[in-house]
């Protein structure tokens, strides 16, 4: 029982989609109580005695179109097809079709089938009173009418509904996403200030380090001149600490985030690879012994890649000057085949330096190796540090000349584009085949066209079958009773039962065994009135006519 309980509730679900609230009930039922109602009453006019049961189907179709739209769409067709009384839910019929069934080539096929028991039905019940093909073309005309068109624009209108929720949902997406750009790009720029302020304040706090330890150590400086460079040394070393505490904060803020690869190239303020022989400059002005050369042939490079080469000295300098103070220095710049190498190296330092007094603790954040390296590696390069067999240090990097500047750029450019406002292109937005106007507008060119051809056909039928059954008054009087069937029907038109099924059971009792064919005549005669029609009825027994008689019906 339970099974069953779950099946008919899946069924039922099925066939009355939801979600129903009190006021969609209401609607349906008035809905399918109307739909009934109109049926019957049509049925009524056209003098059936269907006017019950079709208005019972028709309500009931009514309820399942959401759930059974194929299923809704063929039996409609049927009950269409026999009677006039449907023909307002053919319409509801083909617009639930057209809305809610989403693959093309089983909207085809239900329509197919639908037509075909349309037409089907409908020759069925008034074939042997005219003529198949004009049945045919009258029932494709009114299926192509009240059927195919109402689905053609339900279906744009469902096509349309579902692209512009789709536009709203990806919009929505987009909006999110600048949202986390920015804040990605916030985070970046944090990023890159910290490191500028880690390579070039710990440089210069470096150097005033270095100079306050030279003077310390000076002969020629009272005790209270050297007790005051101790507390200059001490507060260089203090701010380098904090210096890196801040950088420590900022950079962990930012580790989320890799910084892009255009984000550090800017132009330097102190300049790229031409500003390392003022770095060199500098530290031996501050004391130090500094040894600088540039080897190979100079080759132009990229803003990235000549801002890193400029970064990664001066932090080898500042990383020379705090863990090796005294210590000779070398600085070497190589123009490889492929790439930039930039090379610091310094020995151990000497004792006597090392072991100075007031000498303070080094100060390192260990952010300066990491921020080098992740410089390099955005512009395609490397970084490699570590100690010497002399117990010295080396600190080396490979720059590529182009580095990843193209790729940065366009990076760049794609993010402050998102940044600024621009939307990235919808994938398949161009694409013909996902416009549902464009498929709509050729169904309904289609539909326009063919109904266009079947009333021109119909027309020509119309004239055609009208001269068919029509006979000339000089024709009339010429034929004679007595003549044969042969001699008769030469002189006659071929006759159309469409357009004189109505003449048949008005007029003077015909022979008794013959055979009749009935014509309306041309007399042409002034003042006829609209409202007459006058019938020539010729009557054959035994292959003789035995009769012909005119006579006036009221039309």
């Amino acid at each position: 029982m339970e099974a069953i309980a779950r099946a008919w509730s899946k069924t039922v679900r099925t066939a009355l989609p939801g979600p129903w609230r009190p006021r969609r009930v209401v609607g349906e039922a008035v809905a399918a109580l109307l739909m009934g109602v109109v049926a019957g009453l049509l049925e009524v006019v056209a003098a059936t005695d269907l006017a019950v049961p079709f208005g019972l189907a028709v309500a009931a179709l009514w309820l399942l179109r959401r759930g059974f739209p194929a299923t809704v769409l063929v039996l409609t067709g049927v009950i269409a097809g026999w009677s006039l009384g449907p023909i307002v839910l053919l319409v509801c019929a083909g617009w639930a079709a057209g809305a809610r069934i989403s693959r093309v080539w089983r909207l085809v096929g239900a329509f197919v089938l639908s037509y075909l028991m349309f037409s089907t039905f409908g020759m069925l019940k008034d074939g042997a009173g005219g003529s198949s093909k004009l049945i045919i073309g009258v029932s494709l005309g009114v299926f192509l009418v009240f059927a195919v068109l109402p689905a053609l624009y339900s279906r744009y209108r469902a096509q349309r509904r579902a692209l512009l929720d789709a536009l709203r949902e990806r919009n929505d997406q987009l909006v999110r996403e600048r949202a986390m750009v920015v804040h990605q790009a916030r985070l970046r720029e944090r990023h890159r200030i910290a490191q500028d302020m880690h390579d070039s304040l710990g440089h210069q706090l470096a150097l005033i380090s270095v100079h306050s330890g030279a003077l310390e150590v000076d002969r020629t400086l009272s005790d209270r001149q050297r007790e005051a460079v101790g507390v200059l040394r001490q507060a260089a070393v203090a701010a380098m600490r904090e210096l890196r505490e801040v950088v420590g904060v900022l950079h962990d803020e930012s580790t989320a985030v890799p910084p892009a690869a255009g984000a550090s190239g800017s132009a330097p303020s102190r300049g790229g690879v031409d500003g390392v022989e003022g770095l060199v400059e500098s530290s031996r002005a501050a004391g130090a012994l500094v040894e600088f050369r540039a080897e190979g042939e100079r080759r132009p490079l990229a803003a990235v890649v000549d801002h890193a080469a400029y970064r990664i000295v001066q932090e080898a300098l500042t990383n020379a000057h705090k863990h090796a103070p005294g210590a000779p220095i070398a600085v070497a710049l190589r123009y490889e085949p492929d790439a930039l190498v930039v090379e610091v190296t310094n020995p151990r330092a000497p004792e006597l330096v090392s072991a100075r007094p007031g000498a303070g603790g080094v100060v390192s954040g260990g952010q300066g190796l990491t921020g080098l390296r992740e410089r390099a590696r955005l512009v395609g390069g490397m970084v490699h540090a570590g100690p010497t067999p002399e117990q010295g240090f080396r600190l080396a990097a490979v720059l590529p000349y182009a580095g990843a500047e193209a790729e940065g750029a366009a990076g760049l450019a794609a993010e402050e584009d998102w940044v600024t406002g621009g939307l990235p292109p919808v994938e398949g937005a161009d694409d013909g085949r996902r416009r549902p106007v464009l498929g709509c507008a050729a169904g309904v060119g289609a539909v326009t066209l063919i109904v266009a051809g079947l009333v021109a056909w119909g027309v020509v039928a119309f004239v055609r079958g009208a001269s068919d059954s029509t006979v000339r008054q000089s024709v009339y009087d010429q034929i004679g009773v007595g003549e044969s069937r042969a001699e008769v029907l030469r002189q006659l038109p071929p006759g159309n039962d469409f357009f004189t099924s109505d003449f048949q059971g008005e007029g003077p009792p015909k022979p008794e065994g013959s055979h009749c064919r009935w014509y309306s005549l041309a007399k042409g005669e002034p003042g006829d009135s609209w409202s007459e029609n006058h019938v020539a009825r010729f009557c054959f027994d035994g292959g003789v006519l035995v009769e012909k008689v005119e006579y006036v019906t009221k039309g």
